[in-house]
């Protein structure tokens, strides 16, 4: 059995890479799961309100999040765009990719601290708790104060949001007449978006905590 060093630093790190981890998973999950889109095609009736078909609204989605996700080049399928539009998905894009690398580089970075924690490196423990147990309390902390305040006014949330990440630009106000997109991702779509993401946070939180808990418990004698 190898000799255990605590390690505050170790704590430190794996405490930050949790939370990366888990917010950047949660953000990932409607980036990449396109079905969580098509279900509001016919949730929110998109069809009857725009005049254009499900596979058209289908289409003119996929092709955007290819452009922002993949590379690939810009289109909207039969839907008008302008080049101050995809001046937005561009910058959406650059998040987008941000997000998946800190999930990319955070998991490896898991799997390093999983290596040195197996060679005998150990994290303190503040309190009696593991990293686990405090990265799922500060991020469920955190989000519980965002989310009462979303709930509050969404509306000034959403406009909070694309001023802080999108510093100095306006292109994130679409006109419809030039921009047709934006008649198929309503607002309540982002709505879904960040309550699908706050669900998903808070599911990691609770699991870090009781992980931590039941950890904590199959080492008493």
């Amino acid at each position: 059995m190898r000799h255990k060093r605590p390690s505050r630093l170790f704590f430190l790190f794996l405490t930050l890479f949790e939370m990366l981890f888990s917010v950047s998973t949660a953000i990932a999950v409607p980036l990449l799961f396109r079905p969580f889109y098509y279900i509001h095609i016919a949730l929110l009736d998109l069809p009857a309100r725009t005049g254009w078909t499900a596979a058209e609204i289908r289409q003119a989605f996929d092709e955007m999040m290819d452009f922002c996700i993949g590379g690939a080049p810009f289109g909207t399928g039969v839907l008008r765009w302008s080049e101050r539009g995809m001046s937005h998905f561009a910058d959406c894009a650059v998040l987008f990719h941000l997000d998946l690398s800190v999930l990319a580089f955070s998991a490896l970075a898991l799997l390093l601290c999983f290596f040195f924690y197996r060679r005998g490196l150990h994290p303190t423990e503040p309190l009696g708790r593991g990293p686990a147990f405090w990265a799922g309390s500060v991020l469920a902390a955190g989000f519980i104060l965002l989310a009462l305040l979303a709930a509050l006014d969404f509306d000034a949330a959403f406009v909070t949001f694309h001023q802080i990440f999108f510093p100095g630009k306006e292109n994130w106000l679409f006109d419809p007449a030039t921009d047709e997109i934006i008649l198929i991702l309503p607002q309540i779509f982002f709505q879904n978006c960040a309550i699908l993401i706050a669900a998903l946070l808070f599911l990691f939180c609770a699991a870090m905590i009781f992980w931590d808990f039941r950890k904590k418990r199959r080492r008493r004698p």
